[in-house]
């Protein structure tokens, strides 16, 4: 019976993250806006990231539960998980160096889509029965799109979210590091399991608050732990980056030759691999990181918009890029596909010194998964917020929690592939109301940055600039434009 549900779970992932569906929307829809937003998350790229890791929140800011930054952090912790060490091993090992080239197109193209959910969730952001923010697609995509379609959208997001975190956010995020800490330190997996399962609940009772101070203090330890050490291997490989970084550009376009364990790929297959594992890693046009946007103490929803946007750049730009090329310079990509899970730590121990980098890869993926299931936790509820009520969030809080022991516990193949198949059924309504929005987007794009545009104006300048002009935050009750 799972036999049958694992065959026809993948067959379906395989359709959804195939060549005609949500490859060419993802793709699509970043390059559209990216031109529409007049290469946005280019040109502002600096001052966006002095705001999201220097200024790090608004003075005066409007509502919110966090700072720009605490959102920020949860955001990352969502995103910055096992797709940075075991999906960017996995593309390579499938599609070939050039795979490490489309997860840079699809994060590069993904910060436009980042950027415009991340706007929307702010602009179209409400409160609970218990007086939190609530905002995403399960919000906008309703209060956007003002007909029976975009009720549709939102709800069917919902739906697919709080179904996804438990595969994506928590069970695959659990497993990895039950197997780590057992390979690694002798761990039993149902120590790890139950420990998990305590912190977990320890931290989210205290809702976002409590999520955005763990993160906002863990998340960029952890990054830069990871970075370092990766840093370090470059360095002592640097005669052999040119070298990979030929190899990206020229296999993205023409495939790779088999070599040692690799098999070969066609450049279908690197294209495949690289958005798919890249939409995985970053999660832009998911529309799951807009929930946590939505929360955010900002002046604007552009100012968040922009915050928003970099945690792609990190995600994909930093961490992913230094996975990927120490794959590459140390040459472990060749073993093949079947050594994919433990093909990240074997590339850091060839290149750190002594078990360093065993312990390094080991200690960077449990802290990696356990910031994520803290990230998705509260996108999950934020949608069974949105379906059924305040009333639901607090069970669901206590089963998520529980869910991470199981997750730790048993055999995971067939939630692999429930993960893939509901991370595509929730960009898809996402990828949708992006396209049905981005008139709004540009539009109220435009008119902040012409009045701000290197992000340093307070909220009285805010406020003086935006009197009168529809598409303030929380607009949508006052004006329904």
């Amino acid at each position: 019976m799972l036999q049958t549900i694992e065959t026809a779970l993948g067959e379906l992932g395989g359709i959804i993250w195939g060549p005609y569906v949500l490859i060419p929307l993802l793709l699509l829809t970043g390059l559209y806006l990216t031109i529409r937003l007049g290469g946005l998350q280019f040109h502002k790229l600096g001052s966006a990231l002095r705001l999201a890791l220097f200024d790090r929140k608004d003075a005066d800011a409007h509502g919110g539960d966090v700072s720009q930054f605490q959102a920020l952090t949860t955001a990352l912790a969502a995103t910055v998980g096992t797709g940075n060490i075991v999906g960017v091993a996995t593309a390579i090992s499938i599609g070939g160096p050039g795979a490490l080239f489309w997860m840079w197109v699809t994060g590069l193209l993904g910060m436009a889509s980042k950027y415009s959910e991340a706007f929307l969730a702010v602009r179209f952001r409400t409160t609970d029965a218990k007086g939190e923010i609530s905002g995403g697609p399960q919000y906008y995509l309703e209060r956007g799109i003002r007909n029976g379609f975009g009720k549709f959208l939102a709800i069917f997001f919902a739906i697919a979210a709080a179904l996804a975190a438990f595969g994506i956010g928590n069970m695959t995020q659990g497993n990895s590091i039950a197997s780590n800490l057992e390979s690694s330190f002798s761990v039993p997996t149902w120590i790890t399991g139950a420990v998990l399962a305590v912190l977990t609940l320890a931290v989210l009772v205290g809702g976002i608050r409590s999520i955005g101070k763990v993160t906002a203090s863990f998340v960029p330890v952890m990054i830069l732990f990871y970075v370092l050490g990766a840093l370090f291997i470059l360095v002592v490989n640097v005669a052999a980056i040119p070298q990979a970084l030929l190899l990206i550009f020229t296999d993205a376009f023409t495939g790779t030759a088999a070599v040692g364990g690799f098999a070969g790929s066609a450049i279908m297959l690197a294209v495949q691999m690289g958005v798919a594992r890249g939409i995985f890693s970053n999660e832009s046009g998911m529309g799951s990181a807009a929930i946590a946007a939505a929360a955010a103490q900002t002046t604007h929803p552009v100012r968040q918009g922009l915050v928003s946007m970099t945690q792609t750049f990190i995600d994909t730009i930093i961490v992913v890029t230094c996975t990927g090329l120490v794959l590459i310079t140390t040459g472990v990509w060749e073993q093949g596909a079947d050594f994919a899970a433990t093909m990240t730590g074997d590339a850091f121990s060839r290149g750190l010194p002594g078990q360093w980098g065993h312990y390094v890869v080991t200690i960077g993926l449990v802290m990696f998964a356990y910031s994520t299931i803290l990230g998705w936790a509260y996108y999950g509820e934020r949608c069974m917020e949105r379906l059924f009520g305040r009333a639901a969030v607090m069970p669901y809080r206590v089963v998520f929690s529980l869910i991470v022991f199981v997750g730790c516990t048993v055999p995971l193949a067939v939630v692999w592939n429930f993960a893939d198949v509901m991370n595509g059924l929730m960009a898809l309504p996402n990828l949708l109301g992006l396209l049905l929005l981005s008139g709004l987007i540009v539009r109220e794009t435009k008119h902040y940055l012409d009045h701000d545009p290197k992000l340093r104006a307070d909220r009285r300048q805010v406020d003086a600039f935006m009197e009168g002009h529809p598409g303030a935050i929380d607009s949508y009750e006052r004006t329904g434009v």
